[in-house]
């Protein structure tokens, strides 16, 4: 997606340990015209898969899945990962390393909002090692439902995520892949 990629090339940061920094428009500040333009992207990219409901994890991936879901006509359930009185007490659970914050976190979905009759997708703003897809891959597989496929902004095709899903027969669609970082420089896959 080229209105994306340009708008890394913009205003992304590339800093120590491979991390990518695109909070001006995307995970801290977001850029509604781009996050709408992505939501279009990926109803093209999924066209003519029965999809049900859309999941993400929190917080990042929120926004993105929100926006995309309007084209979809299907609500977003996302992942919490802390524990809180008002989640309820039946919950799906799935596991996950977060690198940027070099910790692990169980994420919960209540059992109300995902069931054996759903075809889901994943959302994501990142792919990377691929933790939080299959984090929520355990969530969708515990409540015996239907992986459609997976969507991310920006994978990172220099780490072994993608890859991982893909040899699991799994639609990866990455609106733009990053094959290298370096210097301050983003290098994108042909």
């Amino acid at each position: 997606m080229e209105l994306l990629k340009e708008k890394i090339i913009q205003q992304g940061r590339v800093q120590e340990g491979n991390i990518l920094k695109v909070d001006s428009f995307l995970n801290h500040q977001l850029d509604i015209e781009l996050l709408n333009e992505m939501g279009k992207e990926f109803k093209k990219r999924f066209h003519g898969k029965k999809i049900t409901k859309i999941l993400t994890a929190e917080v990042s991936g929120i926004a993105v899945a929100a926006i995309a879901a309007q084209y979809f006509h299907v609500p977003v359930v996302f992942a919490k990962k802390t524990e809180s009185k008002n989640l309820d007490k039946d919950t799906y659970e799935g596991s996950v390393y977060s690198y940027t914050k070099d910790k692990h976190y169980k994420i919960r979905v209540s059992k109300r909002y995902i069931n054996k009759e759903d075809n889901i997708l994943v959302i994501d703003d990142f792919l990377a090692n691929g933790q939080a897809a299959l984090g929520l891959k355990e969530i969708i597989d515990a409540a015996e439902a239907n992986l459609v496929g997976v969507g991310v902004v920006i994978e990172k095709g220099f780490q072994e995520g993608g890859e991982i899903l893909r040899k699991m027969n799994i639609q990866v669609e990455s609106l733009a892949i990053v094959d290298a970082m370096t210097n301050n420089e983003v290098v994108f896959r042909k």
